[in-house]
């Protein structure tokens, strides 16, 4: 029979192995907590990003297209964007739609390292790729050509513009070059319609 002292020096060593136990991961998490390094500012790109995914939701207004066009305008009826966050936040995704017209052409606005890209998939058969540059003021970005693929017989878009003007306001200039690189610029002066919000 164990001796009463070799009992309780059991006890006591299975007390403290099991009091160990139990602070450990609390010491492992306060040390983690401590040894996380502090979050490094966000890059401009980072901030335009963000800046264009509080434009999420639906918007409507006249569109102006110079050279005029027939029919680009939609015959004074408003265009239509819905803008949508999607992919975990990685992703903004612009659809525009013409009252009546069968075209629904998307564009993907996302970060890959430290450019905001944007790529355009167009109904004229190709897939032109921008990237950003934000104004001082964090209210304008602008996307300039990089590169494309699929078929450019038909022309393509060139260069996009987005102004915030207020939170139920923006603005869109998209840039499309015709056959022999004449540009035509679409102006869309949107409003947010209230009570829709696209995945905001």
């Amino acid at each position: 029979m164990k001796s009463l002292s070799s009992i309780l020096s059991a006890i006591v060593l299975s007390l403290a192995t099991m009091a160990f136990a139990q602070s450990d991961p609390q010491k492992s998490d306060a040390h983690k907590h401590e040894a996380q390094p502090p979050q490094a500012p966000r890059s401009e790109s980072q901030k335009s990003f963000e800046k264009l995914k509080t434009l999420a939701g639906d918007w409507e207004g006249p569109v102006t297209v110079q050279p005029r066009v027939p029919g680009m305008e939609n015959d004074g009826k408003p265009m239509h964007v819905s803008m949508r966050v999607t992919s975990m936040g990685h992703l903004l995704m612009h659809e525009m739609k013409s009252a009546g017209g069968a075209d629904d052409p998307i564009t993907t606005i996302y970060l890959d390292g430290d450019h905001l890209l944007l790529t355009h998939y167009c109904d004229a058969g190709n897939r032109p790729r921008m990237v950003a540059k934000t104004s001082p003021d964090g209210k304008t970005v602008e996307f300039d050509f990089v590169d494309i693929t699929g078929n450019t017989q038909y022309g393509h878009m060139q260069h996009a513009l987005f102004t915030a003007i207020d939170d139920n306001h923006h603005t869109e200039e998209w840039t499309f070059l015709l056959p022999g690189d004449k540009p035509m610029h679409a102006h869309f002066d949107l409003q947010r319609v209230i009570g829709k919000t696209g995945g905001r």
